[in-house]
């Protein structure tokens, strides 16, 4: 969430080119997973059953927009009736979230979703399946994916509902230094110049990032954290008075994750600094009293649990 023109829109589409390909079973609408059973959409998981071969090919990870003005059907799929009474067979054409299986779903300005749509994303993101029901015609389908959402808080408020099945929440705010804003304006008339030469000339920077994630992806499996550590998680966000336990368990998964991608396999306290405020900040009650940022407030309670108040205070 943050200002308008900022690039929220710009990095998150730019995050697909960086994922490394994923195995999918050729021509299958749902990305299924040629190994994974709860991957699998269906049509794939008869043929197994039934031991058939199946085709692989790798593609980038899927990247689906969800417009605002969608229509139930464009998202959930939609059933043919007259075809299901007259041959006898389930036609169904899979909407978005069939398409965003095993990918990303981007939903721009998603504080302004109809709220219908806000609860198909619910019913999804909570069970990682699609159900549709028609005239007593049942479809069912694999709809695992990660929910991107962006916007600006200046023109509404996202519903406590979906704010909280968002793992982690980042603020992007407008840069104020003219050195960095001269340069981020040349960026962009380069690019605009010449796409290609641009990205060639940016190639090997994607390249090595994309490799680290790799690299981290390979190694998130064996990554420790020191029970103290979550014991410690939980009592921050006691503390806070975070409703339910998503916050503690995002924490720890993005300690985790961080600590895979800094290159080691265990948990620093680092870590965790690093990514709390983004899983727990939206995660707060509202106080309309309250004067202190919602990111200060859960840095502070993290210091006074772990304990570094007087290192930080020594460094100041």
């Amino acid at each position: 969430m943050g200002d308008r023109g900022t690039g929220k829109t710009t990095t998150i589409r730019a995050i697909a080119d960086l994922l490394p390909q994923i195995d999918v079973v050729a021509t299958d609408p749902f990305n299924s997973s040629p190994s994974d059973p709860d991957l699998m959409g269906p049509e794939v998981r008869d043929r197994v059953e039934h031991e058939e071969s199946l085709k692989v090919t790798k593609v980038k990870v899927p990247m689906v927009d969800l417009p605002l003005g969608a229509t139930e059907d464009r998202v959930c799929g939609t059933i043919d009736i007259e075809k299901a009474l007259t041959e006898g067979v389930k036609a169904f054409e899979p909407g978005l979230l069939a398409k965003a299986n095993r990918g990303l779903l981007y939903v721009d300005e998603v504080n302004l979703l109809d709220d219908h749509l806000v609860d198909v994303l619910l019913d999804s993101a909570a069970s990682g399946w699609n159900t549709v029901e028609r005239e007593g015609i049942s479809v069912r389908h694999p709809a695992r994916f990660v929910l991107i959402g962006s916007g600006n808080p200046e023109e509404g408020e996202l519903r406590p509902q979906l704010l909280d099945r968002f793992g982690m929440m980042a603020e992007i705010h407008t840069e104020r230094d003219p050195e960095r804003r001269v340069q981020i304006v040349e960026f962009r008339t380069a690019f605009d110049t010449s796409p290609k030469e641009f990205v060639k000339q940016h190639s090997a920077e994607s390249n090595n990032l994309r490799e680290r994630i790799i690299r981290a992806q390979a190694l998130l499996p064996t990554v420790k954290m020191d029970h103290d550590m979550r014991v410690r998680v939980s009592q921050v966000c006691s503390t806070l008075n975070v409703d339910g336990l998503r916050g503690d368990i995002v924490t720890n998964r993005a300690a985790r994750a961080y600590a895979a991608y800094q290159g080691r396999d265990e948990v620093t306290v680092d870590d965790i600094g690093r990514v709390i405020t983004l899983a727990l900040k939206h995660r707060l009650r509202k106080d309309p009293l309250q004067q202190v940022e919602s990111g200060d407030k859960v840095m502070k309670v993290f210091r006074e649990v772990f304990e570094l108040e007087e290192q930080d205070e020594d460094e100041d």
